[in-house]
């Protein structure tokens, strides 16, 4: 391997007039959601409608109107159970997070919120004009009626309101727009809203209000959705600051806008944290205490030293490079499953090369992974070294970082000392993105920089639009979707 990795800069467009068309592309891929944990969910929601089955007295069911009131009691029984399991997706049960993947339980948390949102609105609807209705009135002079003359409904009205806050501000257009610590404080309303809907399911819903065992077991799910979050979101990370009291030990600057943190602590391998996980971190610094970020360990852990790349992005993150040596830290985690770990087991060799792509300050979980994962087991495909031509074995794995500019490539200098000492492949690609028909990490063009691409397990890390359009390419040049792993921050 020769001393420096090459740089590989993309073509210059191509003039108009020759412009070739862009390559039809298939739909973006979107991983599954676990199949069992959609499976049991779904099998939760069964015996919520049995409740309702159980309460309606036979016959009731006999007009229009009577239907639309018993939709909406369904829909609001629905809409409370989907809420309890909104959080306990967000519990951070590091069974889910760890196995499952952060990334994975935050898609499945966003497609239940909407229907949860959807479900909500649908009981207070269908319930009003199913009383006005029935009452020979219309719906605003029944709402107004419900609201007004019931103590229970105007806190439920209250906690719709609330909810509809929260998908309002999730929604993609928006939540693009909102800081992020505005954005998590707007979530946490959600136990607000729970606790709200609580109060007025026990005290209208028939359901309930007429059965000792179903409200013995309604309220022991919220007792164990409680416990999950107060043991995981609060008292083990209280527990694990405090355990191994984490400081910062040095900021170190690795770029335009980027810097390392050192941190250092006590037993720090007693975490278990592995190469490619994320921790939740807040600086007990003036003006970061109050709020957590989640990174990426950029470096492979050890006993008494912790290290995170961050990229300024922002208010918070551009305040982590002003940190100083003897900070205290505490933090949650570790979380997420982009390790070697997800595909390999504990031990096991891969059985397949690996190529792990970045872009930008997704480099970071792939440096930790890059030094910590085993070579394939049996010889890599052919180091490639930007002729074109096969040399020596790369190891098995080959990294491949993008950036716009040379002064951006993160880290890159340590990449090359690892890929020295462990024979491995590297491989710079700068220079501008272009349009889809020249992107340098097209199909086409990845199969011919890439040795073997089908025959590899891809980790992927980058900007979303980067990832998605990456992901698609890879796609195309023949990686099945289940040898491809990408992990974002769930928050």
């Amino acid at each position: 391997m020769s001393a420096n990795p090459p740089v590989l800069r993309p073509r210059p467009a191509p003039r108009p007039a020759r412009r070739r068309a862009a390559p039809s592309r298939p739909a973006p891929h979107r991983e599954p959601m676990p199949v069992v944990l959609t499976a049991v969910i779904v099998a939760g929601a069964l015996p919520v409608a049995f409740v309702w089955w159980q309460n309606t007295i036979p016959g009731s069911l006999d007009s229009p109107a009577a239907d639309l009131s018993a939709a909406g009691r369904i829909a609001g029984l629905l809409a409370a159970y989907l809420l309890l399991v909104l959080v306990a997706l967000m519990a951070r049960v590091p069974w889910l997070e760890n196995r499952i993947g952060s990334d994975t339980v935050a898609r499945l948390h966003r497609a239940l919120g909407e229907y949860t949102v959807a479900l909500a609105f649908a009981h207070a609807v269908l319930i009003v004009c199913g009383y006005a209705w029935q009452g020979h009135t219309d719906p605003l002079t029944e709402t107004w009626a419900v609201v007004t003359g019931y103590t229970d409904v105007w806190l439920a009205a209250v906690s719709l309101g609330l909810l509809g806050l929260i998908g309002v501000v999730s929604a993609r257009a928006i939540r693009r727009r909102v800081a992020y610590e505005s954005w998590y404080h707007v979530h946490l309303l959600a136990y607000v809203a729970i606790a709200l809907a609580f109060s007025h399911e026990f005290a209208v819903g028939t359901e309930f209000s007429a059965s000792p065992r179903n409200r013995l077991l309604w309220s022991a799910a919220h007792v164990v959705v409680g416990a999950a979050v107060v043991v995981f979101r609060l008292g083990l990370p209280l527990y694990r600051s405090l355990r191994h009291g984490v400081r910062v030990a040095a900021v170190v600057a690795e770029g335009p806008g980027v810097v390392s943190v050192h941190l250092t602590g006590r037993d720090l391998d007693r975490l278990g944290a592995r190469a490619g996980q994320f921790l939740r971190w807040r600086f007990l610094a003036r003006g970061q205490w109050w709020q957590s970020h989640p990174y990426s360990l950029s470096a492979a852990p050890t006993p008494d030293a912790l290290r995170i790349t961050v990229k300024a992005l922002g208010d918070a993150s551009g305040a982590v490079a002003r940190l100083r040596p003897g900070t205290r830290v505490w933090f949650e985690g570790p979380y997420g499953a982009f390790t070697a770990r997800r595909r390999w087991g504990a031990t096991a060799r891969p059985a397949r090369p690996v190529l792990l792509l970045a872009a930008g300050a997704g480099v970071t979980p792939l440096r930790a992974l890059y030094e910590t994962l085993p070579a394939a087991a049996r010889g890599g495909p052919g180091h490639h070294d930007g002729r074109h031509d096969s040399g020596s074995g790369d190891g098995g794995v080959l990294l491949v970082q993008r950036a716009s500019r040379p002064e951006d490539l993160v880290l890159h200098a340590e990449l090359r000392r690892i890929a020295q000492a462990r024979g491995f492949g590297l491989l710079a690609v700068v220079g501008p993105r272009g349009g889809p028909a020249d992107d340098p990490l097209r199909a086409d063009r990845l199969r011919a920089m890439v040795p073997a691409l089908a025959e590899r397990d891809v980790y992927l890390c980058g900007p979303a639009g980067w990832t998605a359009f990456v992901r698609a390419e890879l796609r195309r040049a023949g990686v099945p979707a289940r040898r491809i792993r990408t992990e974002a921050f769930a928050f």
